[in-house]
């Protein structure tokens, strides 16, 4: 039994990573420590008062550039188009685009990094 919350799912689940792992050990080995250090890094920072201001571009780029690193392992990218409001508009692009499970990424992995940053956004949206 794992210790992980089940509403919040890893980018990749247990079950993935074990039959990456009877394909390609080392990926699946170096995925499952991506993933760790994500958590970590989730788990270390503290978020911003939810009643703050919100980011500048810059700051808003340098939390999809970790991102970005995320999805680019499986050919995947990210663009940023703007912030509305409270609303992020981001763009995935390469093996994302098309792919089913970019709904997923744009949630757990996009959204989770964005919004545990800066709570006062409110969504992350792909535009195409």
């Amino acid at each position: 039994m794992n210790d992980r919350d089940p509403i919040d799912p890893p980018y990749y689940t247990e079950e993935e990573l074990d039959a990456l792992y009877e394909q390609d050990p080392v990926r699946a080995l170096r995925i499952s420590r991506e993933q760790h250090q994500l958590k970590e890094r989730l788990a270390a920072h503290r978020p911003m008062d939810a009643d703050a201001s919100l980011p500048t571009e810059q700051e808003i780029l340098t939390v999809l550039d970790e991102a970005r690193s995320i999805l680019l392992r499986d050919g995947g990218d990210l663009e940023f188009v703007g912030l509305e409001g409270n609303v992020l508009r981001v763009r995935l692009k390469g093996n994302c685009a098309g792919c089913p499970r970019s709904a997923l990424d744009l949630k757990h992995v996009v959204e989770k990094l964005v919004r545990n940053r800066f709570p006062q956004i409110t969504a992350v949206q792909n535009t195409f």
